[in-house]
């Protein structure tokens, strides 16, 4: 069989990847979706390994397969899916599972009554019910207080639509028709990807397309093994925190110990806390996909995405930890559990392979929930998105500014004017901030400003901003950068300062002003050159007193 045969085959799902990923981008409901991009898509094979992953949210990486995997094992020979079927899943606690918010659809392809492979996609719905608008919590002490569930449930038999599940929806969601949107538009994503695997097959005949899935996986094996030989063979271990449980208390340790051979990538987590009373939980499933996302950065970071370059890592820890929660713990802010687990390998790493991890970045998702009632169309909206802030410098070069965090991926802030246009909010302020931090040869990319100014007649404000205490992490000698936590500046001109937030009341006039982190500096600061010092002022990066200060130019 001719190799570029095979190539062509394996071009082709990753082109049906993009095209499902373009689908849902384009008929979805929600700004998180259609703006942010707070989704992913993909195509596994029969068994559930991954074959291609649309771009998208990095921290989803696990999620495509494994939720494949999970409706296997309920959808088994004793009650087989069929032809027609689709499958809804957003069971934190299971494969592919990270919070309620995040709902998958799963689709099998059938190639002459033979199940072949499955497209899959996971998207952020901004509106799934629960106590507080959002669906997010700081406060929730059990899952049944965030919203709705889907345990693997079939949306369609056999082509047919369940209509009773959508009832449910309907009334049980703050947006219904964008929520009952969104989810049309996964299904949607997912016939696309299905017709063009059944074309492939078609064109190519089955036992080619099998022999060229296989092949793929191997070579992504090969690939990552290939890799690993750059990473010094050992055992590493650190400690991280997560600073607060939505009720004021912690700190509360996670653990890790890294495994680094020429063959295996083992990264055990046992020894964190146990999980705790409020959201900040992180289901085991969340914990693997944020490991792949940080093991597909240091080994094949160019490569598309496939299941065969993560058979070399393994995640490990016990269950009922902070990080590998059990039912019915609470688990909607788990991404800033998963961002700061990512964080933890990264620091572990970083002084081994320089070259390729930076110093510590902004640490947090910073996403915000801001709802109320539109001042012009009366229609009760809701603003979900994660916030951009800033990156370590790196071994040669300054730290990105402006970059959402490593759990986002390809995701974006929504933009100024759709904001404005669909939320009863202005954004007074967008802008570099520089509140001190991140100094050394290479200086850590600014956290930013954001401003939002209520104009609907009161709102709520949800928030979760994580590294409100501990700075982010410089290396080489670079200092420590700033701190992550939003503001209310009440009409009246007092400050509220804040790191877990949950539905605080904001009246016509007040400010909620986001402050992300600036990330950590590399290397000593006497060696920063002094022209470009001297530029940085001029760009507002850095203060005449900081640049003074720190760098001893003034």
């Amino acid at each position: 069989m001719e190799k570029f045969t095979l190539e062509i085959i394996q071009d082709a799902l990753v082109a049906a990847g993009d095209e499902m990923f373009k689908t849902l981008e384009r008929t979805s409901m929600s700004p998180i979706i259609y703006e942010s991009l707070d989704y992913a898509v993909g195509i596994t094979d029969s068994k559930g390994e991954l074959l291609a992953q649309g771009n998208g949210v990095t921290a989803f990486l696990a999620a495509l397969d494994s939720v494949v995997r999970a409706s296997l094992e309920k959808y088994n020979e004793k009650n087989p899916l069929k032809e027609g079927d689709v499958i809804i899943a957003n069971t934190p606690y299971a494969g592919g599972g990270t919070h309620l918010s995040d709902v998958s659809v799963v689709y099998p392809v059938f190639y002459k009554g033979e199940l072949v492979a499955f497209t899959v996609n996971k998207a952020h719905w901004t509106e799934l019910g629960g106590t507080f608008p959002g669906s997010v919590s700081t406060v929730a002490t059990e899952i049944y207080q965030e919203g709705l569930h889907f345990p693997f449930i079939k949306i369609k038999s056999e082509g047919v639509l369940n209509a009773a599940v959508i009832d449910m929806i309907k009334v049980n969601v703050r947006l219904p028709d964008s929520t009952l949107g969104d989810l049309f538009a996964g299904i949607a994503a997912a016939e696309v990807g299905a017709k063009r695997v059944i074309s492939i097959i078609e064109k190519y005949g089955l036992d080619t397309y099998k022999k060229a899935k296989n092949d793929f996986l191997d070579y992504g094996e090969r690939m990552c093994i290939e890799a690993l030989k750059d990473i010094p063979n050992g055992v590493y271990e650190g400690e991280s925190i997560i600073e607060d449980n939505g009720f004021g208390e912690g700190p509360f340790p996670i653990k890790a110990k890294i495994t680094v051979t020429d063959t295996e990538f083992i990264a055990d987590f046992n020894g964190s806390h146990p999980q705790v009373k409020g959201a900040t939980n992180l289901a085991f499933s969340g914990l693997v996909t944020g490991c792949r996302s940080l093991f597909k950065a240091i080994t094949t970071p160019r490569m598309d995405a496939n299941g065969g370059a993560f058979r070399p890592m393994k995640v490990v820890c016990e269950p009922g930890t902070i990080v590998s929660a059990q039912t019915p713990s609470a688990v909607s802010v788990y991404y800033e559990v998963m961002v700061a687990s990512i964080d933890l390998v990264w620091k572990i790493l970083a002084p081994l392979i320089p070259n390729k991890l930076p110093a510590g970045h902004l640490r947090s998702v910073c996403a915000t929930f801001i709802s109320g009632v539109h001042p012009d169309t009366k229609q009760f909206y809701i603003q979900a998105e994660p916030l951009a802030g800033g990156w370590g410098a790196s071994c040669d070069h300054d730290g990105n500014r402006g970059q959402l965090s490593c759990g986002s991926g390809e995701s974006y802030n929504i933009p100024i004017e759709i904001r404005e246009m669909r939320y009863g909010i202005q954004v007074d302020q967008y802008a570099f901030h520089n509140e001190g931090g991140g100094y050394g040869e290479y200086q850590g990319g600014n956290g930013q400003y954001v401003d939002y100014k209520i104009v609907s007649d009161g709102a709520h404000v949800t928030a979760a901003f994580l590294g409100e205490k501990t700075k982010t992490w410089g290396m080489k000698g670079g200092h420590d950068g700033s701190y992550n936590y939003f503001m209310i500046i009440r009409k009246d001109g007092t400050k509220e300062r804040y790191s877990l937030g949950t539905n605080i009341y904001l009246e016509k006039g007040d400010i909620v002003r986001c402050v992300t982190a600036t990330g950590g500096g590399y290397g000593n600061p006497k060696d920063r050159p002094r022209e470009q010092v001297l530029l940085d002022i001029k760009n507002g990066y850095i203060t005449q007193k900081e640049a003074q200060e720190f760098y001893k130019v003034s």
